[in-house]
């Protein structure tokens, strides 16, 4: 079953990057869980409110609630490093890549990856946009390398051999974003929190770090899995559509 299912409508789309101090979790269809301190019913939409004030919320659709449960995790798993070496021993290393780098579909790898791993391309390809803007042979100046920005220490530890291997780097960021939702229960704030910023800034802060780079990194992800995913909701309706019409004319 896969970690993230793809949207049935916005209802888990308009995550915001703030501090995740809370106390329960609003568990959705799509398999996103939010965190939140209190929520409030308001017709058709359930407000979730992410802090103790009212100025910090989330507005779903309450239908696609699916429960409410208490959120007793405790964030005091390995720290990322650690974690990404656990990985590396319960994993098989990553296939060799069949893609030339200088011409391969990243489309195609990301969606093939992302369905080996059980996450939503969608939302493994805004990661990759946010990180490196599908360059593979980006680096950043923290020594970050290709398409998912991995460092070099934690690239070993996924027993990744080239980072600039488009395969071997997406196969491995996949599995520790998998690694991260699992970790957080499936909250996609906080693990991308531990993407960008390490889980020992989860764990000490007690959800999202107070860094301005974290929080527009976790925003610019949303907002671009928003764009992606209500492309493809209003794709479909045109798509049946025209196939109607051409049933229609092939019947006349």
């Amino acid at each position: 079953m896969r970690l993230i299912s793809r949207i049935t409508g916005l209802a888990a789309l308009f995550l915001v990057a703030v501090s995740l101090q809370a106390r329960d979790l609003a568990v959705l269809r799509n398999g996103f869980s939010i965190a939140h301190d209190h929520r409030e019913v308001r017709g058709a939409k359930t407000r979730l409110y992410l802090s103790a004030g009212d100025q910090q919320y989330v507005d779903v659709t309450t239908e696609n609630i699916v429960r409410i449960e208490h959120d007793e995790a405790a964030i005091s798993k390995p720290d990322r490093v650690a974690l990404a070496a656990n990985q590396q021993r319960s994993s098989p290393a990553p296939k060799q890549s069949n893609v030339a780098n200088s011409s391969f579909d990243l489309e195609q790898l990301v969606a093939e990856v992302s369905l080996e791993n059980g996450l939503d391309p969608d939302f493994v390809r805004s990661v990759i946009e946010a990180e490196s803007n599908g360059n593979a042979r980006a680096v950043s100046r923290k020594g970050a390398q290709g398409l998912m920005q991995l460092m070099p220490q934690t690239a070993a530890h996924l027993g990744v051999r080239d980072s600039f291997d488009a395969q071997q780097n997406v196969n491995a960021g996949t599995r520790y974003l998998r690694e991260l939702l699992a970790k957080y229960h499936n909250d996609p704030v906080r693990a991308l929190a531990a993407y960008n910023a390490g889980a020992a800034r989860v764990q000490q802060y007690h959800g999202v770090p107070p860094y301005r780079e974290t929080r527009a990194y976790i925003s610019k992800i949303i907002r671009d899995f928003n764009r992606r995913k209500s492309a493809v909701a209003h794709a479909q309706p045109r798509a049946a559509s025209e196939a109607a019409l051409t049933h229609k004319l092939d019947g006349n």
